[in-house]
């Protein structure tokens, strides 16, 4: 299909450890297990499994989570796939911010 590359550490994910009330909705609705409990706490297992979904932000009564889905690899590679070119995975921080921006208009 495509010559995808792996990029690590481009995720939007961020949690508020200060916020967290440890309800574990994140460990719960999260599709890739990105999410564990420490000390009664949620923690990142490993950011580089987000897929910035959403799921996991929409969920958190708390709002300790933060993700700017629809921006990241998983939009990318979707709209890539439905458009039939090649996507483009570098979350605006490269020469190709305006292929990031136009991704992130369709799912707005």
């Amino acid at each position: 299909m495509f010559g995808l590359t792996y990029l690590k550490d481009v995720s939007t994910l961020d949690l508020d450890l200060g916020k967290c009330t440890g309800c574990r909705m994140c460990t719960i609705v999260c599709p890739h297990a990105v999410f564990t409990m420490e000390n009664k706490k949620a923690k990142i297992v490993n950011k580089d499994w987000c897929m910035e979904c959403g799921a996991c932000a929409l969920n958190c009564a708390d709002g300790a989570i933060t993700v700017n889905s629809g921006v990241g690899c998983a939009a990318a590679i979707i709209q890539g796939a439905i458009k039939g070119t090649e996507p483009c995975c570098d979350c605006g921080s490269g020469s190709q911010k305006e292929t990031v921006l136009a991704v992130e208009s369709c799912f707005v």
